[in-house]
């Protein structure tokens, strides 16, 4: 019989309770356990980006990560970021923009963007294309990703 966990994260702002294998991760969790498809698992080596999310807001790898390792913490996917029908700034940004593509890596950029953002509000071109490095994206070539950043971060000052 395979030992299981128990875990407390708080997802999306919602407490949620589960039983886990030590070996469960982050990225399958929040898929399988809790439904919250919006999170991709894409390389699962830690490469792509697809699967990132903020926990305790900082972006993070979620293939990487076990569920285990975030009991406990506060965990924000992409499911996490509208109000209702209201997008957040990001989400709209790259939707007016038109930096969405395929979208299979869209969660991952925005997530690793809005943690980006809450560290640096006013940033550069540069500043920008060095955060998002990290998040392969084969569709939109990141001119139209970076000019959806900078209309945020525009917005902020």
């Amino acid at each position: 019989m395979t030992q299981r966990i128990a875990i407390t994260i708080l997802v999306n702002g919602i407490e949620r309770q589960a039983w886990v294998e030590p070996k469960t991760l982050l990225v399958d969790f929040l898929r399988e356990e809790l439904g919250l498809t919006g999170t991709h698992a894409g390389c699962r080596e830690g490469v792509c980006g697809a699967c990132t999310v903020i926990v305790d807001g900082r972006a993070v790898r979620s293939c990487l990560m076990l569920a285990v390792q975030a009991n406990g913490a506060g965990v924000t996917t992409i499911e996490g970021l509208a109000r209702g029908l209201e997008l957040d700034p990001l989400q709209r940004a790259f939707v007016e923009h038109g930096a969405i593509q395929c979208g299979f890596c869209t969660p991952g950029l925005i997530l690793t963007s809005r943690a980006f953002l809450e560290e640096n509000p006013h940033p550069n071109e540069k500043d920008i294309r060095e955060a998002i490095s990290g998040n392969i994206c084969r569709c939109t070539g990141y001119v139209k990703v970076v000019a959806a950043i900078q209309a945020v971060a525009g917005e902020r000052r």
